[in-house]
C-alpha cells in the first residue's frame, strides 16, 4: 500500500517540526552570540544587516559575508545549516531577480549568451544584489538560530518595539506551529483511513479538500490561540524567568559591531 502524497506531506511536516527542534538546540548551545545579551545580539546584528544594504563595494560586501559566516560558526550554526537552510535557498530566489541583470545592464561586453550580450556592470549589479542578499540573510539566520524567541521578543520589547508589533509576531511564531500540528493530524487520519492507491485526480480533490477543511480550523484556531495568550496573562510584554542585564562584554560588543560597520560603510562607498 502506497500513499506517496500523503507520506510526503507528513514527512515534510516532520521535518519543518525538526527545524525548529534543532534551532532551540542551537539555541541552548554555548557560542559567540549565545554569550551576549539579547539586546546587544540584536543591535549588532541590525547594524550589520544595515552596513550590507549601504555599500556598493563588491569588495566590502565580500568581506562582510566573510564575517557574518564567522559569526555563524562561532555561534555553533553548521555550515550544512547554512548551505541548506540560507545559501542554496537565496541563490535559487534571488539568482532569478538578478539574472536579467547580467544581459539588460548597459556597459561594457565581456562575452555573449546568443543574441544577448553579458555586461562587466551587469555581473557587478548581479554580484552586489546576491552578495547583499547572501550576507544579510546569513546574519538573521545566526541571530534566530542562537537566539530563542522569547528571548528576541523580550530584546525587541525592550528596545521600544511597539506591543502591537510584538504580539503579532509572538502570536504568528506559535500559530503556526500549531497549524503545523493540526495539519499533520488531519493527514494522519486520512492516511489511517485509507485503502489502496490514490490516483493524481484523487490526490489533488484530497489536497483541495484538506486545505480548505484546514482554513475553516485555522480561521478558529486564530481566535482560540489569542484568548489562551490572554487567559495565561499575555499582553504583548515578554516576562521571563531570567531577567538578562547589560554587561560591559555587552556594551563593547556594540561598541566594535558599530565601529566595523562605519568602516565599512566608509570603504564600501
Amino acid at each position: 500500500m502506497s500513499h506517496h502524497f500523503v507520506e510526503a506531506t507528513l514527512r515534510g511536516f516532520s521535518r519543518a517540526l525538526g527545524k525548529a527542534l534543532a534551532s532551540e538546540q542551537t539555541a541552548a548551545k554555548r557560542g559567540l552570540l549565545q554569550s551576549l545579551d539579547p539586546r546587544a545580539r540584536i543591535v549588532g546584528i541590525l547594524a550589520l544587516v544595515v552596513t550590507v544594504t549601504l555599500c556598493r563595494k563588491v569588495e566590502a560586501l565580500g568581506a562582510m559575508l566573510v564575517i557574518a559566516i564567522v559569526i555563524a560558526l562561532a555561534s555553533r550554526v553548521t555550515v550544512g545549516t547554512l548551505v541548506k537552510r540560507v545559501w542554496l535557498i537565496v541563490l535559487g530566489f534571488t539568482g532569478m531577480i538578478a539574472l536579467p541583470a547580467l544581459f539588460i545592464t548597459p556597459g561594457d561586453a565581456i562575452g555573449s549568451f546568443g543574441p544577448l550580450t553579458i555586461t562587466a556592470q551587469g555581473v557587478r549589479t548581479a554580484a552586489l544584489l546576491l552578495l547583499r542578499v547572501e550576507t544579510a540573510v546569513t546574519l538573521t539566520t545566526a541571530l534566530v538560530l542562537s537566539t530563542q524567541w522569547t528571548q528576541i521578543l523580550r530584546g525587541l520589547r525592550s528596545l521600544w518595539v511597539p506591543a502591537e508589533v510584538i504580539t503579532m509576531l509572538a502570536m504568528t511564531h506559535r500559530y503556526i506551529f500549531l497549524l503545523i500540528e493540526t495539519a499533520n493530524q488531519m493527514f494522519e487520519s486520512r492516511q489511517s483511513r485509507m485503502v489502496g492507491v490514490l490516483s493524481g485526480a484523487e490526490q489533488r480533490r484530497m489536497a483541495g479538500r484538506t486545505a480548505g477543511v484546514l482554513l475553516t480550523k485555522s480561521m478558529d484556531l486564530s481566535g482560540d490561540v489569542y484568548l489562551a495568550m490572554q487567559s495565561r496573562g499575555f499582553s504583548g510584554d515578554i516576562r521571563l524567568l531570567s531577567d538578562a542585564r547589560m554587561r560591559a562584554v555587552d556594551v563593547l560588543a556594540i561598541v566594535i559591531v558599530i565601529g566595523v560597520a562605519g568602516l565599512t560603510v566608509w570603504v564600501g562607498r
